[in-house]
């Protein structure tokens, strides 16, 4: 057995308060990403991790990069017919969750996923380079192949078959925007006493209560 126990690390680079904190909590998370992004040392600010349940009924977790966020949700994009596509249409209850740990701070978000309008996903998969767009196109997303290979010559094949301005969105690929329903900003202090703020919905969807949470 590999023991973990004597790793350590004392959080003290910040606080977080309530009379501090901004009253809309999508405003707190663009103040967060910002000094994140300005302070550095995370080379993707825009990663976080999409939790859902499967059709197997396991939760899965994996690492995504959130494409946009405003004070409709947070939006990313994948194919519909992956497995993490299938499991949020099956069931659109997921966390997003991101690890910031240059200035100790976590952000989870639970919130409920609703398909992007085709407009936004056509626009995104536009702006996208011409071979992500065509690895989009080829790529059965989750499906068991039989090597790289099989990617490298659908690419190849389809490079040589279109040209850049034919590579349209195919249906089976567009966004997500998860409206959040509770978020929860974590910042690491001293002593593992640390500062837990949680906004959540309230049940008319006009406001958010504000509560600390024991760490």
């Amino acid at each position: 057995m590999s023991d973990l126990g004597t790793y350590r690390k004392s959080y003290e680079k910040s606080v977080l308060l309530e009379e501090t904190v901004d009253e809309n909590p999508m405003m707190q998370f663009r103040k967060w990403f910002c000094e994140v992004e300005d302070f550095g040392g995370v080379e993707e600010v825009n990663a976080m991790t999409v939790s859902t349940i499967g059709l197997d009924g396991f939760p899965k977790a994996r690492v995504v990069l959130l494409k946009s966020y405003d004070e409709e949700g947070f939006v990313f994009y994948t194919n519909y017919n992956s497995e993490k596509g299938k499991a949020i249409l099956a069931n659109p209850h997921l966390c997003l969750s991101f690890f910031w740990p240059s200035m100790e701070r976590q952000v989870i978000i639970k919130g409920i996923a609703t398909k992007a309008s085709q407009l936004q996903s056509d626009n995104y998969f536009d702006s996208r380079p011409v071979g992500s767009r065509l690895g989009a196109i080829v790529s059965e997303q989750s499906q068991v192949i039989a090597s790289h290979q099989v990617l490298e010559d659908a690419l190849n094949a389809l490079e040589q078959s279109v040209k850049e301005e034919d590579i349209k969105r195919p249906a089976h690929w567009g966004g997500f925007v998860v409206k959040p329903v509770s978020i929860e900003f974590w910042q690491g202090r001293a002593n593992r006493l640390h500062d837990r703020i949680r906004y959540t919905l309230t049940a008319d969807e006009l406001d958010w209560n504000i509560e600390r949470l024991a760490p």
